[in-house]
Order: structure tokens, then C-alpha cells, then sequence
């Protein structure tokens, strides 16, 4: 499991899918070890990264994403401009969905489970029983199968904070990237936002390149301050970085000149930033990237970010009505799907939302209760950590109704025979996972 997205500090907790197949296995005889979810901490990860022969000092140039909102989708967009120039990247990003297998990406394509097997077990073996949780496990097979197959790119998000995250072993990435942060794990990061901030700028490293998303001006703050003691260079959008929305694309600008590009393939206002931030991380990377190549964000694409599905749950529709999934589940995710829907003023929104326990329920449901037709709490059995729909209705106000599955909600709009309309199931990232099964989603 995600030894570092979310849970709390007590016993071994199975998440869907986690411990499912040839990987879950060996993971499932490593978190023994160590049963804690989160443990943020450099120290068991160095040692065993030194066994190993130091992996993480042999990859290809690496990209580091660390942030609150968008940095799975700032990687998404990373790989499709890489891919666009004829880069060959490796990814590593969590949590994963469906299957174990999306948080790896070998040189473009999905690791393949009898690969993934071998570097957790070869990691198993060189651990030897020490203690270990399973997000540092994750880490070093990562940075295993990254030093060993050739490519081009290392793009590599953090997994929670920055300066703490096991990621953060790389020691001089080409150029890192800061994307919008908000209030979030507070237990483990700090309660205010400076103090968020902080710890999401620890990934900045002496001289090396940073760019940074619009931020609160005391997250800025506490980014600057990191950036000018350790003497790198950094970009901020709306100051160093223009993007402008236009009907066919997006005007970009930044002290290396201007592009005119197609819009993102990745839907919603927001991902203009996220687009944004990843074509300057690259252009402060001096990677060789060609102009033509940062037309790739046309191609982006990212499971449950305003996803349209098609599948089993879209087909208990009725004909001309839109499903949309989308993983956003803090106070600062709500506002941007807030801001989605009211680009949706012209039919209906129906909103079918599910959060994990430790977030803030009434923060991400405030933005949305207003612009909702119908406002429906559901908690699946396979959701890790749900919050019980009494408690998403209380939240609420009382304004939600109890779904309380996905489908049970579903059938109930279905039932209303209602001119066509927009439904969205939103507020976790769990809960999407659980979406995009039952609608018959597969990585690829």
C-alpha cells in the first residue's frame, strides 16, 4: 500500500487491489515488516538504496513534481511532451487506480508484473528483514528499474511533502516542479500553509532549476526563501510564466520566448497551469526538446481528472446524459471542480461524491453544494478508509442524500427520466479506483 498517501500510524490496512496478484504478494510480506502507513524518513531508504548500489545515482535526468493539486497531471503532461520529442521517459507516480502496475513506466510502457515481481523481490532479498514500509519498497524498485533500462527521462512525483518523501533521495535532478498547494495532511506536513510549503520546497536542490505553480502569497514565501538560500533559479506562473486561454489553444510565455499551442488534453480551467508548469520545467531543464514537441499537452492524457467514462457505469445512464470521475479530494480540489461547473451552466450537474476519512469533508463539498442539482454520499465497501455517509451528509448540511453505492446512485438519476444531464462522482482518489473498475476501465 501507499506508505505515504494517506491511512494513519496504526495497524496494517489492506487496500483494494493492494495486495491482489504476483506483486501484492511480496508487498503484502513487506508491509509485516513495517506495518506503518506513513513514516516520513530518509534513513531506511539510504541504507537500502546502498546495498543496492545506489540506484538512485544512476538515472537518466530526472524531473521532480512535488505539490498538493495537479501533480499527477503535471506528470502526465511531462510524459506526453517528452514522448511528443521522441524522449523515451520513465514514470513513477502513486497512487495507482486499478492495478500496482500504473505507478511504473519503463521508457513509455506500463511495467509488466513479472518484471515488477523481480525488483520487489531482488529488494526484498537485499533488505533482509530490516524494517521497511512498502512506499520505500515502491521507491527502490522504481529506482532499480530505472537505472537499469535506458531511457532518456526520469519523471517522478513525490509521493507526500517533499523534503521527508522518500523520493527525495535523487540527489540533483535536472529541474524540479512545484504545483499548486493547499491545506492537506496536516498531521504529517505542518497546520498552516507556510509550514505545508516548507516542506513541499525541501525537493529544491543547490542550483538546480525550480518552477512553481500560482501559489497563497505565504507558500510562495516560504518556497522563495528555500530557493534563494540554495541558490536556484526559479519560475513562477503569473510572474516569470504567462498562459493565456484562447479559442484554439493556449499562449504561453516565458523568458525564453512565447509558444502558441493546442489546448490541453486534459479537460477543466485548470489544466492550462498544469500544462503550463510542465512545458517550463522542461524549458529550465536544458533538455534538447524541440518547439513542435510542446504540442504533445494536446495528447495528455490521466485517469480520473475529469475523466469521461463510457463504460458499465455510463451505460446505466440514459442516452445523452455525461459520467465524469475525477480524484480531487481536498478543500482546494473543490473550488477547481467548483470552477468546472460552472462551465457546465447549460444542463444540469448531479454530483456523487465519496471522501477518505482524513480529509476535509465540509472543505471539498462547500464549493460544490451550490452548484449541484443533487448532491448524493456514497461509501463503497472497497474504498479505503471511507467516511460514512451519515458523516458526508451531516458535512453537507444536510443537503446530501445517502447514494450510499455508486450505482444505487446512478439508478437513482436514471430513474428520474429527466432531460439530459452531467453526473460527476468525485472525492477520492480510492473511490475512483473503485469507479473505474466497475465502469471496466484497464491501464494501458
Amino acid at each position: 500500500m501507499n506508505a505515504q498517501k494517506g491511512g494513519d500510524m496504526g495497524a496494517p490496512v489492506r487496500l483494494p487491489g493492494e495486495y491482489q496478484g504476483r506483486p501484492g504478494e511480496v508487498l503484502a510480506r513487506l508491509h509485516r515488516l513495517y506495518p506503518k502507513l506513513i513514516d516520513l524518513s530518509l534513513g531506511r531508504l539510504e541504507i537500502l538504496l546502498a546495498k543496492l548500489g545506489n540506484p538512485e545515482r544512476h538515472l537518466p535526468p530526472v524531473i521532480h513534481v512535488a505539490g498538493t493539486n495537479g501533480k499527477g497531471s503535471t506528470c502526465a503532461n511531462l510524459r506526453a511532451i517528452a514522448e511528443a520529442a521522441g524522449l523515451r521517459a520513465h514514470v513513477m507516480t502513486s497512487p495507482h487506480l486499478v492495478s500496482i502496475t500504473e505507478r511504473f513506466r519503463l521508457a513509455g510502457k506500463l511495467v509488466d508484473e513479472d518484471t515488477l515481481v523481480e525488483a520487489f523481490e531482488e529488494v526484498e532479498r537485499i533488505n533482509d528483514g530490516a524494517p521497511i514500509t512498502v512506499f520505500e519498497v515502491l521507491t527502490a524498485a522504481g529506482f532499480l528499474l530505472f537505472s537499469r533500462i535506458p531511457a532518456d527521462l526520469v519523471i517522478l512525483e513525490v509521493g507526500l511533502g517533499g523534503r521527508l518523501d522518500a523520493t527525495n533521495v535523487v540527489p540533483k535532478p535536472v529541474a524540479c516542479a512545484i504545483t499548486t498547494i493547499s491545506v492537506d495532511h496536516q498531521a504529517f506536513l505542518g497546520e498552516t500553509l507556510d509550514v505545508i510549503a516548507g516542506e513541499k520546497a525541501g525537493i529544491i536542490k543547490p542550483g538546480v532549476p525550480v518552477v512553481v505553480a500560482p501559489q497563497a502569497p505565504e507558500a510562495l514565501e516560504s518556497i522563495r526563501l528555500r530557493a534563494e538560500a540554495l541558490g536556484a533559479p526559479m519560475w513562477v506562473l503569473g510572474r516569470d510564466v504567462q498562459v493565456d486561454r484562447e479559442v484554439d489553444g493556449l499562449h504561453y510565455s516565458d523568458p525564453q520566448g512565447t509558444l502558441d499551442l493546442p489546448s490541453p488534453g486534459l479537460k477543466g480551467p485548470h489544466q492550462g497551469t498544469n500544462a503550463a508548469l510542465a512545458i517550463a520545467a522542461l524549458r529550465v531543464s536544458a533538455l534538447d526538446i524541440p518547439v513542435s514537441a510542446y504540442g504533445g499537452i494536446a495528447r495528455t492524457d490521466w485517469p480520473a481528472r475529469l475523466q469521461r467514462l463510457h463504460g458499465a457505469l455510463a451505460e446505466r445512464l440514459p442516452a445523452g446524459w455525461e459520467l465524469y470521475l475525477d480524484g480531487g479530494h481536498n478543500p482546494g480540489a473543490g473550488e477547481v471542480l467548483g470552477a468546472v461547473m460552472d462551465g457546465w451552466s447549460d444542463r444540469p450537474v448531479h454530483v456523487i461524491a465519496g471522501v477518505k476519512q482524513s480529509k476535509d469533508v465540509s472543505g471539498f463539498l462547500q464549493p460544490l453544494i451550490g452548484r449541484a442539482s443533487s448532491l448524493q454520499a456514497v461509501a463503497e465497501e472497497e474504498q479505503h478508509l471511507a467516511t460514512p455517509v451519515e458523516e458526508l451528509i451531516a458535512a453537507s448540511g444536510g443537503v446530501a442524500i445517502a447514494g450510499p453505492t455508486i450505482i444505487e446512485a446512478l439508478d437513482r438519476l436514471a430513474a428520474q427520466n429527466s432531460a439530459p444531464a452531467r453526473v460527476l462522482i468525485c472525492g477520492s482518489l480510492y473511490l475512483a479506483g473503485v469507479a473505474l473498475a466497475q465502469d471496466g476501465w484497464v491501464p494501458v
